[in-house]
């Protein structure tokens, strides 16, 4: 699992270590992690021209000491500094030793560089990026560019960008990821992370994390010898419309993929449905009549009908609510709610559920999901190009690394939803449910785009979800 810790966090790790360090030491070790890198990515170090973009803080020491380090395997290294005055003295002096040089023309040097090291600002820094950083930031996009700890210009602690920013093809991180490196909009500014151990020694209090390989599989249900259908459990499917019956289509093909053992749907759309999924059990409704389930999901589809959702609410089993039925809700009926909710808006319904516009929620998604699960005492999956799921208890909230804009297409919300509301069924917590869901649905995706990256459909993402399983099962 990748786990992303705050800015006090870490600097108080790395404070407690300089304490027992040499001095300089915990600057060394970032350094040679850079270069090697650095070094990777240019593939041949030897002849290869290097710019270093250095700022006053201990970022711009690790780009100099990494640019020594480069110039002693032969490349030719010159330093843009940003604040001459306040360069780091040891770096520099180390970058000279080596052979490389100060930039006199740095628009020059970046128009000829193989190789744009980012050491503007380090993981304090707040707000975009000065106009001549900016300018110089956008100059090194012609070459590859590797930054330091994090893309400068974005906030580590939340992943927002106020302004300019440097967009990376890699980031080197020390000692722990930043949320700002896993959550959007800073993620996309990221490009390949590496982490590179320094020897910190962090606590257990993280502010976010996602979920690898390993993590998913160990989550995944599986049934045993002893298994039945109704052990595996059975998710209620509430879903679809006269208007819109292919959200109840799309939304049964998630949930029998997911891992229960039985769908029962129950909403005016059962032809459909079985006409797609004759495996499906059907009722007329109302869902309390249905017969037993350990799970609900309700919303995809149903339009302005939401007559069903004070039945669902009442039941005592986990319900996840998307789509239309987020209009239904009652923060005070989820929070007095005796078992598990889960709410699955994408950011449009996120800002109607928090009273504030989309770009508000887009920009700041890190606080939007966290808000969203504090109001309504729910765990809150906020759907985007990084998918976020935040606890009803608080804790460190999920980062979804799978997500890819084919998943921007009608449908793929419900094939979700259904997916999600199965692993709630199978006994998955919620926290739990959802971001392997997300996971399972953003590979589904990927694995139904490849090999040609043509365009995909719902359909296409919830046939890839039995793969996407297996793929994740061989790790």
């Amino acid at each position: 699992m990748r786990t992303a810790y705050s800015v006090d966090v870490v600097r108080a790790a790395e404070r407690d270590l300089m304490a027992r360090l040499p001095e300089g030491a915990l600057m060394q070790r970032a350094a040679a992690g850079l270069a090697v890198a650095c070094a990777e990515l240019l593939g041949r170090v030897y002849g290869s021209r290097v710019v270093l973009l250095v700022g006053s803080g201990d970022n711009g020491g690790d780009a100099l000491y990494a640019g020594a380090r480069l110039a002693r395997r032969g490349a030719g290294v010159r330093a843009v500094l940003l604040s001459p005055d306040r360069a780091h003295a040891g770096g520099l002096a180390a970058l000279r030793a080596a052979g490389g040089r100060v930039s006199g023309d740095a628009l020059a040097d970046l128009a000829r560089a193989d190789l744009v090291v980012d050491g503007i600002v380090g993981i304090g820094g707040k707000g975009g990026l000065r106009p001549e950083a900016a300018r110089l930031a956008d100059a090194a996009r012609r070459s590859l560019v590797v930054s330091v700890d994090l893309p400068s210009g974005v906030d580590a602690d939340t992943g927002e960008v106020a302004g300019d920013a440097v967009r990376a093809d890699a980031t080197v991180t020390f000692g722990a990821y930043k949320p700002g490196l896993l959550i959007d909009p800073a993620r996309e500014y990221a490009g390949a992370l590496r982490l590179v151990d320094i020897g910190l020694e962090l606590p257990g209090d993280a502010t976010a994390e996602a979920l690898q390989y390993a993590d998913v599989a160990e989550l995944l249900p599986r049934p045993t010898v002893e298994s039945d259908k109704y052990r595996r459990g059975v998710v209620g499917v509430v879903a679809g419309s006269a208007r819109y019956p292919g959200a109840a289509v799309l939304a049964v093909s998630g949930a029998l993929r997911g891992g229960a053992g039985a769908v029962r749907y129950v909403g005016p759309a059962a032809d459909a449905v079985l006409a797609q999924f004759p495996e499906t059990l059907v009722h007329a409704g109302p869902p309390s009549k249905a017969g037993r389930v350990q799970s609900w999901v309700i919303g995809p589809g149903i339009g302005d009908e939401g007559d069903a959702m004070a039945d669902v609410l009442d039941s005592d089993v986990p319900v996840l609510v998307d789509a239309d039925g987020l209009r239904f809700l009652d923060p005070a009926r989820v929070r007095g709610r005796g078992a598990p909710t889960l709410l699955t808006p994408h950011a449009g319904e996120a800002a109607a559920l928090l009273g504030t516009g989309r770009a508000d929620v887009e920009a700041s998604r890190l606080r939007s999901v966290r808000e969203l699960a504090e109001r309504y005492g729910a765990t809150a999956l906020l759907k985007g190009s990084t998918t976020l799921v935040a606890g009803a208890a608080g804790g460190p909230v999920r980062a979804n690394p799978t997500g890819t804009g084919w998943l921007a297409t009608a449908g793929s919300g419900d094939v979700l939803s259904g997916l999600t509301g199965s692993l709630l069924a199978t006994g998955l917590p919620a926290h739990d449910a959802a971001a392997v869901g997300a996971y399972l649905h953003g590979l589904a995706a990927r694995l139904a785009a490849t090999p040609d990256g043509a365009p995909i459909l719902a359909t296409d993402v919830a046939g890839a979800l039995g793969a996407a399983w297996r793929d994740v099962g061989r790790h």
